[in-house]
């Protein structure tokens, strides 16, 4: 997988036909962002006359941007909930998958080698501060070759709104019914122990410098900042390292059953070559938007990235799309309203 570098500030791309003074603006999950910065740049060497800047600053950032009208697309790696369609003031949002991921776990144990075996309670109990110790006998049991220390486990997550956060809620739920009462399913959570880092760079950061820690994260981060992440065992009792093949096993059953309006859940999905913790990113536009202009511009740009864009996708560590989701797309990007 090759490593890139991803930009904090977001992209800003050169302008003509809107002309500089009309950009199209987005603001949304980081997970996506690498893929996300490569698609406008390739986007504007078609077309020199597009601008679109985009602001990595979380889903929930991204959900709450576009509810209130002042990005014109949002982007994040959890579905909108009813009640957040509903407060959007722009009317009916349409979500938009664009690409596949994985969320590991990852962690900092000095002096460990090799690769961490975890289970989804055994991870519940974990960030629900049951355990409590790196030599717990439920991860000595699970990795008796891995000589753990008896020192403590520090848990990293999120501070701010985050799709990563919603994805890895959404699969510690599936597995752990103690987890789903105490801490749920959302974008931010009350966490019961453990320190928040802003954003996938902050989590990363605190898990590289915190001898003990253990955090979750997009697969890319954990590959970029060269941080140790585990195989969990998936719903057919095999311990599965995050791919590309795992996710898009994943996908695979997913495109089966996929829902009209694309928010879907593929965490826990049957198996044996599945990863469990994958999802969907999406992108998120009105359907009737005030500005006809951006939206065809933008209608464009999503038609090409559904298509000639999903190549790019494999080098940066993203699975692409099942051909079947992409040909239900085309068909929900055709009712947005751009004249």
């Amino acid at each position: 997988m090759k490593m890139f570098a991803i930009s904090a500030a977001g992209v800003a791309l050169a302008a003509a036909t809107l002309g500089a003074a009309t950009p199209i603006n987005g603001a949304g999950a980081t997970f996506p962002a690498p893929i996300y910065t490569k698609w406008f740049s390739e986007y504007n060497k078609l077309h020199g006359d597009v601008q679109i800047n985009y602001q990595p600053i979380g889903s929930g950032g991204g959900i709450n941007q576009i509810s209130h009208k002042t990005v014109f697309f949002g982007a994040s790696d959890g579905p909108m909930t009813p009640d957040q369609m509903l407060a959007a003031q722009g009317g009916k949002i349409l979500h938009f998958p664009t690409v596949l991921g994985a969320v590991v776990p990852m962690y900092n144990v000095p002096g460990l080698k090799g690769e961490l075996k975890f289970t989804g309670p055994v991870l519940a109990d974990i960030f629900l501060g049951k355990i409590t110790k790196w030599n717990d006998p439920a991860l000595t049991k699970l990795n008796p070759e891995a000589n753990l220390p008896g020192t403590d486990i520090t848990v990293v997550h999120r501070a701010d709104g985050s799709g990563t956060t919603y994805i890895w809620c959404d699969y510690l739920a599936k597995v752990s019914p103690e987890y789903k009462k105490r801490i749920g399913v959302a974008t931010s959570v009350n966490w019961p122990v453990g320190l928040g880092g802003q954003k996938s760079d902050g989590v990363a950061g605190l898990v590289s410098q915190t001898p003990g820690a253990i955090g979750y994260n997009e697969l890319v981060y954990a590959i970029q900042n060269k941080i140790g992440y585990g195989t969990v065992q998936n719903m057919s009792g095999k311990f599965v390292s995050a791919s590309l093949e795992s996710v898009t096993a994943a996908a695979a059953a997913a495109a089966k059953a996929m829902p009209a309006d694309f928010r879907v859940s593929i965490t826990n999905a049957p198996g044996d070559d599945v990863y469990p913790i994958a999802s969907f990113t999406w992108l998120l536009l009105y359907q009737n938007p005030s500005d006809k202009a951006q939206a065809k511009v933008m209608n464009d740009f999503v038609k090409w990235a559904l298509t000639d864009g999903q190549k790019y996708c494999k080098d940066l560590g993203y699975a692409p799309l099942p051909q079947s989701v992409v040909d239900m797309e085309l068909k929900q990007l055709s009712t947005i309203s751009a004249k």
